[in-house]
Parts: structure tokens; sequence; C-alpha cells
């Protein structure tokens, strides 16, 4: 007899949590190499702690701006080619005062860290077997949206830059915070 104090509902949800986890689950060992081939079952029931060595060093996205030369570079040509060949013509219209846009992105740096936190979300929720078919919908709404409003906002990176001009140092603080100095 089913337990009648379980809210209504609640064995679909555990089986969509399940089954969202093994999807993750099937993406994180497509993304990592495994030594020994686990069934995707199996491990949703082992606990993945006991299996990873206690120094082994966990993959995440890079963030692009703490990257060194030549990984940078190589990230940053990879951003590019999305920014240039996917988001530019099929989604930002001409610039104006009130949607600004610097062809001269990779200048400014809060530019790149944006972009690129974006095209890492693009990845992710792009693909049907991730995120299943609502993840573009997630990835306008609140990744897409948020960005291109602070991006091209009068106040976002590309103040200054207009279809003739370009300007960094306009978001450039001229001093760094005291407690962000090193006092030798």
């Amino acid at each position: 007899m089913p337990d009648s104090s379980a809210p209504v509902g609640l064995a679909e949800d555990v089986e969509d949590l399940k089954a969202q986890l093994r999807a993750l689950a099937k993406q994180v060992k497509a993304l990592t190499p495994v030594a020994a081939p686990h069934d995707d079952q199996s491990q949703l029931d082992e606990d993945p702690a006991r299996d990873e060595p206690e120094d082994a060093e966990r993959q995440f996205p890079p963030f692009i701006l703490l990257l060194d030369s030549p990984e940078y570079e190589d990230e940053l040509r990879a951003l590019v080619e999305w920014v240039e060949c996917v988001l530019v013509p099929g989604y930002l219209a001409e610039a104006s005062a009130d949607a600004r846009w610097c062809h001269q992105w990779t200048d400014h740096p809060v530019a790149v860290a944006r972009l690129h936190a974006l095209w890492l979300s693009w990845q992710e929720l792009t693909d049907p077997a991730s995120c299943g078919y609502t993840g573009p919908s997630v990835w306008h709404r609140d990744h897409y949206d948020p960005c291109m409003r602070e991006l091209r906002a009068s106040t976002g990176p590309f103040q200054g830059c207009t279809k003739g001009e370009h300007q960094v140092a306009h978001r450039m603080p001229s001093l760094v915070p005291s407690a962000w100095t090193s006092t030798e």
C-alpha cells in the first residue's frame, strides 16, 4: 500500500530526478576519462567519492581570465569562432546607443569573461542528451538575455565604443584597492 503521507506526484518527481541524474552521469562519463568501464546504473548506486583518489584533480570548465598561455590563446580562439560564427550573425542586430557592440570585443576583459561564460552554458544547454529539449529555452532566459543586457548596456564594457571609435581604458580602474596589494 502506498504511503498516504507522501505528497501527490512525489514518485514522478523522484523518477524525473533519477533520469536527470543518469543523464548527468552519462555526460560526466563522456567528458571524463575512466580507468575501467562501469555500468551507468552501478555508478549511480555507488558513492563517487569512494572511487576517486583523494588527490585526484577535478575537471571544471576553465575560467578564461585565469588561464595562462598557451591555454588562454586556445580557449580564446575557440570562443572567437563561436562568437563570430554563431552569436554575432545569429543574434546580434546592428549596434546602437541602446544596444552597443564592439567588434574588438576581445580587447575588453569583462566582455571576454562574460562571453566565455555564455559560451560554456551554450555548450551544455544545447545538448538534448544532457539537458533535455528545454535547454535552449533555459539558455536564452538564464544566460543569453542577462549577458547581453550587461554587455550591450550604456554602462557596460562597450560604453565608450562606437562604430568609429574603440575605447578600452574607460573600464579600467585607476587605482587597485589597497586590500589587493601586497605590502612586502
